[in-house]
């Protein structure tokens, strides 16, 4: 479904409603929910309160993977990874009117998900990332452009251990936004460490 904007410049995934709320109210314009290891009833009232924080700060809520959750519950958009792609019911997303963002690795994957029709095309990890063990090799700055080529004006997300100061040549490369986790999740100083990468969206912000 492409016709939605790109993802805000600065956009952090979130593991729950709890950390939504800690920094949509701090200008974040975009943010992704990524629910790990909770129950179904879990899930949805994950999204739902969610949702409600994201409507209250204005911040665009984009949620990871639960795509029949996400249907049920109204959400307009979805972020999904190669293996959810592969089980999503595609034709009820589309009927619903949910636009989605599409995690991709490699040439094949980038296939599958252009075939998806999505909004926008994610890539990673860029740098070596710590978060979780990756099967992946760091796809470096030179792929980023690649993908670009390849996916015209498509936008471009770029993510795996970015920081501030790695966030400019990322977007030079070619990335329309760069999706950040660990940098501000493992800070010892969360809240500021989103105001300084808020600074830098300010920055660059057409």
């Amino acid at each position: 479904m492409k016709g939605a904007a790109a993802p805000d410049v600065f956009y952090p995934i979130v593991p729950n409603a709890a950390w939504l709320e800690r920094i949509a109210h701090l200008g974040v314009r975009t943010a992704q929910l990524r629910l790990k290891d909770k129950t179904p009833e879990e899930i949805r009232e994950e999204i739902r309160t969610a949702s409600v924080i994201a409507k209250k700060t204005g911040c665009r809520l984009i949620v990871n993977d639960y795509w029949q959750a996400a249907i049920d519950l109204g959400v307009s958009e979805l972020h999904l990874g190669q293996e959810d792609l592969a089980e999503a019911d595609l034709p009820a997303i589309r009927r619903a009117g949910i636009a989605i963002g599409v995690s991709t690795h490699s040439e094949e994957e980038l296939e599958a998900a252009l075939a998806a029709d999505p909004a926008y095309v994610a890539l990673g990890p860029i740098y070596e990332t710590k978060l979780k063990v990756m099967k992946w090799e760091p796809q470096g700055l030179e792929r980023i452009g690649a993908w670009k080529k390849r996916i015209g004006a498509l936008p471009l997300i770029a993510i795996g251990g970015i920081t501030p100061e790695r966030a400019g040549p990322v977007l030079a490369a070619g990335a329309d936004s760069v999706a950040v986790i660990t940098d501000f999740i493992t800070s010892p100083h969360p809240e500021a460490r989103v105001r300084l990468w808020l600074d830098w969206a300010s920055t660059v912000r057409t």
